[in-house]
């Protein structure tokens, strides 16, 4: 098997439709030898945010000297993205590898495991292999049967932001989504939770309490600004100065809540002082999150698909583009509340262009466009992401702007026409 087939064999299993359970990956894992019992986790669940968390908080414990595994999903470009140690992406002879061994299990079993899982588990055995001291571990959808959740109690568990996504699955209230994401905690492990809703931090504290789980909540009026511009940003949080390259207040509220994992991390022989704490947040990078990909003009990805998402993005674009013409290059999916991000996104947009991301559950942009043009604004559709990009940057000049947001999809296709590959 070499690294094309064994995408294609990951591709090929069901992604959606079978029954919630951990019993599909708690049988894959145990013919494998439950390689996910040889490692530590911080466990990190959410609706937003969970993965510019992770990659901050690996970024941190690499500062302080660990072997560090980082599992996230989706992925922008590369496959390979989803899987790393130390900064460095699987290799093509290690997936290979790992899948292998993850397919010869998997065939034998009665019922057949999920992409999710299959992908789950190659991690598991490659973070063995490559012998790391902690992984952290994002969940892909909700938290309670999420394939991430076969793990035994973390060093710590993160819930982050709550919002509506995946209702049909998760539930359709913010109390409802917060109880499964609430599922990755477990006896005795400590948890952080973001700062948010009395009621959603009231579900998480409750099963807390059941669990015996300390709990931590960064308090976000402790976080003051120091310096932000498209350089990057430097506050302080509880006295402490801190820069980080990511841009946006949320990604200060984010910081603040990687500062206290670590603080946790600390209180339980982690090694991670000051410094490194420092430093792993001034290092720490999350391509597609409100990213600086190009200027003249300045052109803005952010992989946001929710309401709660497209909230960030239309705050930093007005904060860091006041006065400048912005041109938002859209894409959706259509299981998606696109009409809510399109109308939270309108306050910071003077016109469109719209066109599809590379998935099969795309909206087609002549759908998109007919709900944008409800807003009074020029829309342009373009039929290819190329076309979106080379139209977006005409339309804006050199005094405008662009943004191209709506799709983790889009952000990996736009970073691609923008020669980040």
């Amino acid at each position: 098997m070499d690294d094309k087939e064994a995408l294609a064999y990951l591709d090929g299993a069901r992604w959606f439709g079978a029954e919630p359970s951990l019993r599909r990956i708690q049988q894959l894992l145990a013919a494998l030898g439950d390689p996910q019992k040889k490692l530590k986790f911080v466990h990190i669940a959410g609706t937003n945010g969970k993965g510019s968390c992770a990659a901050m908080l690996a970024s941190v414990l690499r500062a302080a000297g660990c072997r560090t595994g980082l599992y996230t999903s989706p992925y922008l470009y590369r496959f390979s993205e989803r899987m790393q140690v130390n900064g460095e992406e699987i290799t093509p002879d290690a997936l290979s590898r790992c899948v292998a061994a993850v397919r010869d299990k998997a065939e034998k079993m009665g019922e057949h495991p999920t992409e999710f899982e299959l992908i789950t588990a190659t991690a598991m055995l490659w973070f063995v292999e490559e012998a790391c001291d902690i992984v952290v571990l994002e969940a892909g959808l909700g938290g309670r049967f999420d394939a991430t959740n076969v793990i035994e109690s973390p060093e710590c568990a993160v819930i982050m932001n709550i919002g509506l996504d995946h209702t049909r699955i998760l539930g359709d209230t913010l109390e409802a989504i917060a109880a499964e994401k609430a599922g990755i905690l477990k006896p005795g492990a400590p948890c952080v939770a973001y700062e948010q809703s009395g009621s959603v931090l009231d579900v998480i504290r409750r099963r807390c309490d059941e669990l015996s789980c300390s709990l931590t909540v960064p308090h976000f009026d402790a976080l003051e600004v120091e310096f932000d511009s498209l350089e990057g940003q430097v506050f302080s949080y509880c006295g402490d100065q801190y820069a980080l390259s990511l841009l946006g207040a949320h990604q200060r509220r984010n910081a603040a809540v990687v500062i206290e994992t670590a603080r946790v991390l600390a209180s339980r022989g982690w090694n991670i002082d000051q410094g490194a704490l420092e430093h792993g947040l001034y290092a720490a990078s999350w391509p597609g999150r409100f990213e600086v990909c190009a200027d003249e003009p300045y052109f803005i990805v952010d992989g946001g698909h929710n309401p709660q998402c497209a909230e960030a993005v239309c705050e930093s674009l007005v904060h860091y583009f006041p006065d400048t013409r912005r041109v938002l290059l859209l894409g959706v999916l259509r299981d998606k509340d696109y009409a809510g991000m399109a109308a939270i996104l309108d306050r910071a947009a003077d016109e469109y262009v719209c066109t599809a991301p590379e998935s099969p559950r795309a909206l087609p942009p002549e759908a998109l466009a007919d709900v944008l043009k409800g807003f009074g604004k020029p829309v342009t559709v373009c039929s290819s992401i190329a076309d979106a990009v080379f139209t977006a940057r005409e339309l804006a000049g050199s005094e405008g702007m662009v943004c191209a947001a709506g799709s983790v999809y889009l952000a990996g296709s736009v970073r691609y026409q923008l020669g980040l590959y």
